[in-house]
Formats: structure tokens, C-alpha cells, sequence
């Protein structure tokens, strides 16, 4: 099946000076109280993983061929069956409904319309049944703990609304030092003060546009997917979320995990080889190489650098992807030379969705496309299976 994007030429007069996706980052912090900024922005720690991961591409250079008919050229790329418009999708990202209004069903449904995947995130605001009813391509990623009655009834209620690929992120054992998320004023749930309170008042187009909107349509939101059950609210002066004993989960609840989903099971965090080995031979159908966009362990390998080992070990096994880092077309052709078959992009989208919704998440999709699509004519390949080790080079000193 193949799904394609939609083309869209007459951008709202908003978004026509938009050229790249750090353009949609600079008009989000101008928009987004600075808690939530901070949120989308920061990492862990001294945030040394977040910058890692986009000097990683930084390492690399391109050995172009010429005079190669790329007239022909295509982006489309097969995966788990199914043919997409670009090799890339859209990562997920918790409390997304608090950025833009209905942030999870737009950004699923501006995927669709590109004609790319997007996760929906455990840590979400809107039910996960609501998304999938949008936008029914739509991948949902789970943060489980090692507890087999909450496993078992989220997979069974992922699975009766009706999604067929499942992402278990593997690297939140515990609560990451997000020190960045305390200087902005940001916690979950968020709490009532004067500071939170001056926010909304100076950031008019976002209290009445996102936040007003969301309580009048739709209530306080609250963590509507962490579990079987819903959580708590977004905002609470006194309650305190469940975060479950993620540090006790293990290889055999991935087993267990395994046995019980029938569809697509991807394994999201995976850093090192033996691990995406093991993975694999456990029944996972593929592998995402994430260190969480900075946001767990600081001074974690950058995925892009961790890329080249995995691919040694599980190359043709199964479709490895990555996250962490990717702003341009240029990187995306990176990851794929060294391997991955598929990238995802997180906070772009994001930003884009708070300061345009609909139409900045299938502007960012467009600008990426755009990119991919000119970087391969110049690059000199046709498909995206072109693309391979011997179109790049390593710098060194």
C-alpha cells in the first residue's frame, strides 16, 4: 500500500518566510511560555547528549557523483509493507496537546496528509482511541514498567483501538536530572503560582488559542495513555503522577510483550549493539537508535555514532531506524548512508504544530521532502536505496 503526501502550495501568508525547520524553533519560543519551551527545547544535565546529537552529522561529508540522469528520482520508502512519501516520520512527544491545541491528533493527521508516520506518545493528553480514529495509520509508543497487569492491559487496549505498530521506549528506567525543566518553571503535573500564571498572561495567543480553548472545549487534560487507565491532570496543586516501577522492567517482559501484541513491535532506545541483537532474536520486528533526544542519561552516545555498530551486527534482520538530531534533508541522507532504513524528527514538529498547527506540521514535512528530494539529485541518486556508505565520508582531525 502506498501512501502519498499531498501537495500544498498556497501556505498561509504565516508560514511563506518559513525556509527551514530552525526557522519554526525561533517563532515557538517567541510563542510558548517558557516553561514550555523549555520542555520541548532542554535535555538532561548539561544537555551534552543534545548537542551531541547534531554535531554528529557535523562529521561527516558527501562525495557527490555527476552527470547522472536523476530526472526519475523518488523519495518513497517501503516499510513493514507499506510504501511512504519520505524515508522519515514524526517522533513522539509527551504532553503535546498542551503545546498546540489537539497537538496529538495534529500532528497525526498532518502526517497522514504528508503521507509519513507519526508515534503518538505514551505521556499524552488525548485519548489514544481519539488519534487512531483520526488518523488510523498512526504508531502509538508505550513507557511500560515492569509490572505485568499494566502491560498486559495497555497492549490489549493499544490493540482494540485498533493500532497495528506498537514502540516500546527502552530508556527510562528512571526519572532523568532535567534541571532545565526546574530553572523554566516546568513540572508534570504543572503546578498553580503566580510565575505559571504571569506566563499565560504575557503569551495571550497561546493562553487563549491553546490553552482557554482546550479547558473549554475539553476540560483539564489529563495523562490519558500512560497505562490502561486514565492518570493524572496536567495541572494539580497536590497530585502526584504514576510513573510505575519502570526500573524493573526486563528482557522477559519484552517476551511478554512480544507474545501478546500481534502486530508491528519496535524497540525504541537502543544504543547498543548486543542490545539490538538481543531484540531482535526476542520477536521485535525493528529497532529505533535513540538516546531520547538528549533527555535521559547525559553523555550518551549520539545515535548517529551508534549507528554504524548496530547496522554491523543486524543489518538485513531487521529495519533499523534512528532519531536525535535530524533538522535537515542533508542529515536524513547521513543516517540513511550509514544504514538506517528510516529516521524520525521530534521537536521541529512540534514547534511547528504550536505556531501553525495543521498547516506547520505539513509545512515542516514539505520543507524536509523539498530537501531530501534536491540533496538527491545533487548527491546523484534516484531512490533512496541509492544512498549508501560510499556517498559520504568521515572527517578527521
Amino acid at each position: 500500500m502506498t501512501f502519498r503526501s499531498a501537495k500544498t502550495d498556497n501556505w498561509p501568508r504565516s508560514l511563506q518566510s518559513i525556509l527551514s525547520l530552525d526557522d519554526f524553533e525561533v517563532r515557538a519560543r517567541r510563542h510558548l511560555p517558557k516553561p514550555l519551551y523549555g520542555y520541548i527545547a532542554g535535555a538532561s544535565e548539561t544537555n551534552a547528549s543534545l548537542r551531541r546529537n547534531e554535531q554528529a552529522f557535523q562529521a561527516y561529508s558527501f562525495r557527490p557523483r555527476v552527470l547522472q540522469d536523476v530526472s526519475k528520482r523518488s523519495t518513497e520508502t517501503t516499510l513493514f509493507g507499506l510504501t511512504y512519501a519520505a524515508p522519515f516520520g514524526i517522533a513522539p512527544m509527551g504532553i503535546s496537546a498542551l503545546m498546540a491545541y489537539r497537538g496529538d491528533i495534529v500532528l497525526a493527521t498532518g502526517a497522514e496528509r504528508s503521507g509519513i508516520p507519526m508515534i503518538m506518545s505514551g505521556s499524552s493528553l488525548i485519548r489514544l482511541e481519539d488519534v487512531v480514529a483520526a488518523a488510523p495509520r498512526t504508531w502509538f509508543q508505550a513507557y511500560l514498567p515492569g509490572e505485568p497487569e499494566k502491560i498486559d492491559a495497555l497492549v490489549d487496549r493499544v490493540s482494540v483501538a485498533g493500532y497495528n505498530t506498537l514502540v516500546l521506549t527502552v530508556d527510562t528506567a528512571t526519572l532523568a536530572n532535567r534541571e532545565n525543566n526546574i530553572r523554566s518553571g516546568f513540572s508534570t503535573p504543572l503546578r498553580p503560582s503566580f510565575r505559571l500564571a504571569w506566563q499565560g498572561i504575557s503569551h495571550p495567543r497561546w493562553t487563549i488559542g491553546t490553552f482557554l480553548r482546550t479547558f473549554a472545549r475539553h476540560g483539564i487534560p489529563h495523562f490519558e495513555n500512560s497505562y490502561a487507565t486514565r492518570g493524572a491532570p496536567i495541572i494539580a496543586s497536590n497530585v502526584m503522577r504514576d510513573f510505575g516501577r519502570k526500573d524493573h522492567l526486563n528482557w522477559s517482559h519484552l517476551r511478554r510483550i512480544r507474545d501478546r501484541w500481534k502486530g508491528n513491535l519496535i524497540v525504541k532506545g537502543i544504543l547498543h549493539a548486543d542490545d539490538a541483537v538481543r531484540a531482535e532474536e526476542m520477536g521485535a520486528d525493528g529497532v529505533i537508535v535513540s538516546n531520547h533526544g538528549g533527555r535521559q542519561l547525559d553523555g550518551a552516545i549520539a545515535p548517529l555514532d551508534a549507528l554504524p555498530g548496530i547496522v554491523e551486527r543486524l543489518s538485513d534482520r531487521v529495519p533499523i531506524m534512528i532519531d536525535g538530531g535530524i533538522r535537515r534533508g542533508t542529515d536524513i541522507i547521513k543516517a540513511l548512508a550509514l544504514g538506517a532504513q528510516f529516521v524520525f524528527v521530534g521537536r521541529p514538529f512540534l514547534y511547528a504544530a504550536s505556531v501553525a498547527g495543521f498547516p506547520g506540521v505539513t509545512k515542516t514535512a514539505e520543507i524536509l521532502k523539498a530537501e531530501l528530494h534536491r540533496n538527491m539529485a545533487l548527491l546523484g541518486v534516484n531512490s533512496v536505496g541509492e544512498i549508501s556508505s560510499a556517498r559520504i565520508i568521515q572527517k578527521t582531525g
